[in-house]
């Protein structure tokens, strides 16, 4: 059994980060709700304990605590910015708002010796995002580093081997953060490093099968990644009991249903049903500009154009789906945790009261680029492997504004051109996703000595390695010059093409 490194999660969208990280370095994590027990983290034999951050303040009245039983478990503990305050909060130190809010990058300065800061620069760029910090340590704390803000950056108390980090070692704006969460992992934690692919692959045919048992699987292929990685999983653990269907709901990409088709039924021996629902979802959506709004109609939709496939197949009990971690944190708190919500997905939100099947999520644990390294394992090809993400709502989400057969259209022809051109430069597969946004706003040109007045067209190209933070690409000139000349000269309706350069966080990668 692999080592378990547990997350206990107070609502941050970067518990994820926290749990990718670790799980980058071979060492299995896994979240926990705040609530866990001591007993029950005991029970899991877990290596070490991270205390993520949160929206909450210390100082709320419903502010989340976690068991203090966990500080006697002689386990290491690590707080991070809520989980640094809590350790003040809950062993005899004092927190108490700032007058300064930290949002955004800030100097760490290392001011003491410390395991967590082994073969780290003493001066570092950290990234922080919180309200209140530190202001007297627990007795059996020293203080090991400090910020423009707070002297108490990072503490620990050496004796019971619990660390407190006030900035979010995890995400990618801070330097060396990769060093510090993997000090904490072998250097305190003395975790082994032996958490594979191929140990995940076992355990997760062993649980489909014990899941699934006789019943049958209906999964929605879109021909993306994540469900074509769900589809060869859950295939090579019960085979012709699944029936994989394809939903065309008219807002897909240039040819996408034809290559779906034609990809299919060259590379899986397994059963696909195409169902043409277009005219079902744009009709619903006609005139609905809210994304929440866009959102809920095609899950509901969605689920509905299943029932209706599963009449016609016959007897199905389960619906799988290609939901991965990211999907699951940014649409709903996992298991009543405090998380603000982001957005909602398709796969994991809105689902009717009426439904009548089981849901199946085999990759809900894991991330996107595990999902490739599991893809690869599992033999796909690489055009499949390595395919940009597309979101569940379709171009749904990248019109913006009210849905049109007309802006789709423009849309669809957009996107193909930068697909197109991405792919020509041999930059399509270096970076994590590359698409067109149709934007509700019209601007003047000028197009054959004739006055125009058309639609905007905004690209968005990012860099990422779990879509849970990302910063925009930074491509050759000429190549986005290629890309906005074609458009405007190629795609009826459009006169001109603006570039996106905004960084996750504080913006989405998509749009709505």
């Amino acid at each position: 059994m692999a080592e378990i490194v547990a997350v206990l999660d107070f609502g941050s969208q970067y518990t994820q980060v926290i749990a990718r990280r670790l799980r980058e370095s071979k060492v299995y994590s896994k979240v926990y709700p705040f609530s866990t027990t001591a007993q029950e983290l005991k029970d899991e034999e877990v290596k070490g304990i991270i205390l993520s951050g949160g929206p909450s303040s210390v100082f709320s009245d419903n502010a989340p605590l976690p068991d203090r039983a966990i500080f006697e478990l002689g386990v290491p503990v690590l707080g991070i910015c809520y989980g640094i305050q809590l350790l003040g909060f809950l062993l005899g130190g004092k927190a108490e708002p700032s007058s300064e809010r930290e949002y955004g990058k800030g100097r760490l300065q290392i001011t003491g010796e410390s395991l967590l800061f082994k073969g780290i620069q003493k001066s570092i760029q950290v990234w922080n995002s919180h309200g209140d910090k530190l202001t007297e340590l627990p007795e059996g704390f020293e203080p090991v580093a400090t910020t423009e803000n707070s002297d108490f950056a990072a503490i620990q108390d050496p004796e019971r081997n619990i660390f407190g980090l006030q900035f979010h070692p995890e995400v990618f704006h801070t330097e060396q953060g990769t060093g510090i969460l993997r000090n904490y992992l072998f250097e305190v934690c003395k975790c082994a490093g032996d958490w594979t692919m191929e140990s995940y692959i076992e355990s997760s045919i062993a649980a489909i099968c014990d899941r699934v048992g006789e019943s049958h699987v209906i999964l929605g292929l879109s021909g993306g990644v994540d469900s074509s990685v769900a589809a060869k999983l859950i295939h090579d653990a019960i085979g012709p009991q699944l029936t994989c269907v394809f939903v065309d709901n008219g807002l897909l990409r240039k040819n996408e249903r034809q290559a779906v088709e034609k990809l299919y039924g060259e590379h899986f021996q397994i059963n696909l049903v195409v169902a043409d629902a277009a005219d079902k979802f744009l009709n619903r959506l006609e005139g609905v500009t809210d994304p929440e709004q866009k959102r809920k109609i095609i899950g509901n939709t969605f689920i509905e154009v299943f029932e209706e496939e599963v009449e016609k197949i016959g007897e199905v009990d389960f619906l799988a789906q290609g939901t991965i971690y990211p999907d699951v944190i940014e649409s709903i708190p996992i298991d009543g945790n405090p998380a603000s919500l982001i957005k909602s997905h398709h796969n994991v939100g809105g689902l009717p009261d009426r439904m009548k099947l089981k849901i199946l999520e085999p990759l809900n644990q894991l991330f996107k680029d595990e999902v490739r390294v599991l893809g690869k394992s599992l033999e796909l090809p690489d055009n499949v492997v390595w395919r940009q993400p597309f979101p569940g709502p379709g171009l749904a989400v990248r019109v913006l504004g009210e849905i049109t057969r007309e802006n789709l259209k423009v849309l669809r022809e957009a996107d193909a051109i930068l697909l197109e051109e991405m792919k020509a430069a041999d930059m399509y597969y270096k970076v994590w996703q590359s698409f067109a946004v149709f934007l509700p706003v019209r601007t003047v040109g000028v197009m054959g000595d004739e006055r125009t007045y058309d639609n905007v067209i905004a690209l968005r190209i990012v860099e990422s390695v779990d879509a849970m933070t990302a910063d925009w690409a930074r491509l050759d000139h000429d190549l986005l010059g290629n890309i906005s000349s074609r458009i405007i000269n190629e795609v009826k309706g459009v006169n001109r093409v603006v570039l996106d350069i905004s960084s996750k966080p504080p913006s989405t990668i998509e749009w709505e």
